[in-house]
């Protein structure tokens, strides 16, 4: 029987999200290796596809110019959209399994197995369009303009200003994931994807999987890109990815609606 939310909105309850991550982050653990690499690449693509899409809006225009940057946001959602609607395994939304292993229902050594495992899925898969892209001839004039714009400011940003971009990044994706779970229908779900994850671009916060398409295509558009550099933001934007999905979204929630604490 569906549950009755005293708030009156058809929509699970925030205790009933936290309950729904914890299986999830159990089931995701039982995927057999295929199945996960396959819905990890499938994951990379699609947020390339975000990615591209916001690439070429954003062509033409001043990138730092706000309302801009805003319907880049809501054109980029579709990457989101496509994971939590479709079905696939992204390293930023995984942070939420620390949920299921705070809560011992996995182990610490099968929580970094699918990070690693869909961390290089994601890379395939982003990798993958950007020589889609290339290929269909979309990266010659103003478009490669843009994507080597895009690569070339996040190259700019200094090691404390990519890792905080990417903890405010993964805030907002993991909280897009988390009011997913809420709705109950397929549009819910993609109004709830929309908002979080266009304020993330607004912003200019940084998504590890999503620069996993933006350099190579960069490269691919005959920008010059400091593969040091590029290195080095990958590297940062992860680790604040995760500090701001797992150490901040995932351990909050936990504090709040965990085994220990009352149900609301």
């Amino acid at each position: 029987m569906k549950s009755i939310n005293p708030t009156g909105i058809d929509a699970y309850k925030p205790s009933e999200i936290y309950d729904l991550v914890d299986q999830l982050g159990v089931a995701k653990i039982g995927l057999s290796i295929v199945q996960l690499l396959m819905l990890s690449v499938l994951a990379g693509a699609f947020i390339a596809l975000g990615s591209a899409a916001f690439t070429m809006v954003m062509t033409g225009t001043d990138m730092a110019y706000g309302p801009a940057r805003f319907l880049g946001g809501i054109v980029f959602s579709l990457g989101l959209i496509l994971v939590v609607v479709g079905g696939a395994e992204l390293f930023t939304g995984n942070a939420l399994l620390m949920i299921a292993a705070v809560d011992k229902r996995i182990s610490a050594v099968q929580l970094l197995h699918n990070w690693a495992i869909v961390y290089v899925g994601n890379f395939a898969g982003a990798v993958l369009i950007a020589l889609l892209v290339w290929q269909a001839g979309l990266l010659e004039g103003a478009m490669g303009h843009s994507a080597s714009g895009i690569a070339q400011s996040k190259l700019a940003l200094n090691m404390p200003e990519a890792f905080a971009r990417g903890i405010g990044c993964n805030i907002l994706v993991c909280l897009a994931v988390w009011l997913s779970l809420a709705a109950r229908t397929i549009s819910g779900k993609i109004q709830a994807v929309i908002w979080p994850v266009s304020c993330f671009v607004l912003l200019g916060f940084e998504h590890s999987v999503a620069n996993m398409y933006f350099f190579p295509q960069a490269v691919l558009a005959g920008a010059s890109v400091d593969f040091v550099g590029f290195a080095q933001n990958l590297i940062l934007v992860t680790l604040g990815n995760i500090v701001g999905g797992a150490g901040g979204v995932a351990i909050a929630y936990r504090l709040a609606y965990g085994r220990k604490n009352p149900r609301q």
